[in-house]
């Protein structure tokens, strides 16, 4: 079976929802999130506030990886 790459592209487009929207984005980070930001923190002499909220996190994962480099 082929798969059309636009129906395909599109579909994951379709999956990524904005943090702001995020049903838990209110609660606290993930240990997932927590551990990542710490390592792209350390890389981006960058501080981290310590009351961040998971949407919070994954905003500003997004940032250091495009300062770090990482998750091109």
């Amino acid at each position: 079976m082929m798969t059309d790459r636009r129906t395909e592209q599109a579909d994951q487009n379709a999956a990524i929802k904005d943090p702001d929207e995020w049903v838990t984005g209110d609660e606290p980070p993930t240990a997932a999130q927590e551990s990542y930001l710490s390592t792209l923190a350390r890389e981006a002499h960058a501080d981290l506030p310590d009351d961040l909220t998971k949407a919070e996190a994954s905003k500003r994962i997004d940032e250091l990886q495009a300062e770090t480099g990482r998750g091109q």
